[in-house]
């Protein structure tokens, strides 16, 4: 009981991460001018709640009824910092960029803890898996059009 307790707390910690995401990259897509940007955005905005949609059917399979649906207070404030950022700097992509990349650098953090967790069943861990090669590509991404931008 006490395993399935552990895996159902791990998997709501990147719930909340994934939701805290898919809330920034609404508000990241809000925020910016460039029609490339806001599809980019809203496309890892929706991939989030996928993956989260994913995690929460694994909750409910390990007997969890209620499994985690919002963000973490933490990530609320890192959201409304994009909206200050964004306003102050005049809608600035770079600096923008720069806050989702930050976001995107706990993402990729929380996975690779979740994932080197030997606790967590290897089907969990796969899936887990799965998701954090697109985290990844997606942090990689991000952090290469901020650099595209601060070249400009």
């Amino acid at each position: 009981m006490e395993a399935m307790s552990n895996t159902t707390s791990i998997i709501n910690d990147i719930i909340e991460t994934l939701k805290d995401g898919q809330q920034g990259f609404r508000a990241a897509a809000e925020d910016v001018q460039s029609s490339d940007l806001k599809t980019l955005f809203s496309r890892y905005s929706l991939q989030r709640s996928q993956f989260a949609g994913e995690l929460q059917t694994i909750v409910q399979s390990q007997g969890e009824s209620e499994p985690e649906t919002k963000g973490s207070i933490a990530g609320a404030v890192h959201r409304g910092w994009i909206d200050l950022k964004a306003a102050l700097t005049n809608k600035d992509e770079h600096a923008i960029l720069a806050e989702c990349e930050r976001g995107e650098d706990f993402a990729v953090s929380a996975y690779e803890k979740a994932i080197n967790d030997e606790s967590l069943p290897a089907d969990v861990r796969e899936t887990l898996r799965a998701q954090f090669v697109e985290i990844e590509a997606a942090h990689d991404r991000i952090r290469d059009l901020r650099d595209s931008l601060a070249v400009k």
